[in-house]
């Protein structure tokens, strides 16, 4: 079974999630900071870090983007039941 490390960034808002993207992708604010500050997952507290896990232990949406996405690539926003997202693989295994 697949693994993967992430970090994400959960807010309550789409426009939220795209204007915290933006800063993150002009350099701005990096995203670790971004997430501590702004997050809404106790993870923010970590620099967003959800640490490892398994394909299929998070929500469908979540999941396909970890599972898909560029690794280092910031992803969103993502829709999940809990709110807006974006995520960064930092490893996939």
């Amino acid at each position: 079974m697949a693994s993967a490390n992430a970090r994400h960034i959960l807010v309550d808002s789409e426009e939220k999630c795209n204007e915290l993207k933006s800063q993150i992708e002009e350099g701005v604010i990096d995203f670790a900071k971004c997430a501590k500050k702004f997050s809404q997952c106790p993870s923010g507290r970590k620099g967003g870090d959800l640490g490892a896990f398994a394909q299929g232990e998070m929500v469908k949406e979540f999941d396909e983007v970890v599972f898909s996405a560029e690794i280092g690539k910031v992803m969103g926003p993502v829709k999940t039941q809990f709110g807006y997202h974006l995520i960064e693989v930092t490893k996939r295994w």
